[in-house]
């Protein structure tokens, strides 16, 4: 499903309503429930966290290759790059830097793992306000079948680290080879012009 870039905006600033959040650690319950942060997967919102958000919960239960915590990430991931990739949230559309990045080489790679996910040559102009890859690179992006809130989706992430990219749309008449579009957080990427994986962070 298309949606223009203004209504992509409106939806995913009503989406993005904040919420005070149960608190993890008892000593820390006052600061929680002064705080306001932002809904994880948009769940209490069921037609806009359909759009937005993730609710797949066959990821997390999956094993990948690179086990660190939720911790061990924390200390390698900016704040915006835990929300989106370990806790499934989505950046709003068009404020990504890789949203109109078009070179005619390179790799775009895990943000969190360094792990090669699309090649330069796989991204196309969708005008959807997010980066738009037509397929990944073979074995580098698993998917999940997402059903929350009556409509299926397709949610993508990294192989390697299970960390959160986005979701697959099919069937929307892009001419491209596979008809297909990885709708993908800038968040979630990163680039570099060799072709080949910049070295591991861990």
């Amino acid at each position: 499903m298309r949606f223009s870039p203004l209504l992509s905006k409106v939806l995913f600033t009503f989406s993005n309503f904040t919420r005070l959040r149960t608190p993890h650690l008892v000593h820390q319950a006052h600061l929680a429930r002064l705080r306001p942060v932002p809904l994880r997967s948009m769940s209490g919102i069921p037609f806009l966290g359909a759009l937005f958000g993730s609710s797949s919960s066959s990821s997390s239960k999956m094993s990948y290759p690179d086990q660190r915590s939720d911790d061990e990430w924390r200390a390698v991931l900016n704040k915006e790059q835990f929300r989106i990739l370990r806790e499934k949230a989505t950046e709003p559309p068009g404020s990504g830097k890789f949203d109109k990045h078009y070179p005619e080489e390179g790799v775009y790679t895990c943000a969190g793992c360094q792990a090669p996910l699309y090649k330069a040559k796989q991204k196309f102009s969708s005008g959807c306000g997010w980066p738009a890859y037509f397929d990944s690179i073979p074995g580098a992006v698993t998917r999940h079948e997402d059903k929350a809130f009556g409509m299926t989706r397709t949610e993508i992430v990294c192989s390697n680290c299970g960390g959160h990219l986005g979701h697959v749309f099919k069937g929307e008449g892009f001419p491209t080879p596979t008809d297909e579009r990885h709708c993908v957080n800038s968040v979630s990427l990163s680039f570099s012009p060799d072709d080949k994986a910049k070295e591991s962070k861990a």
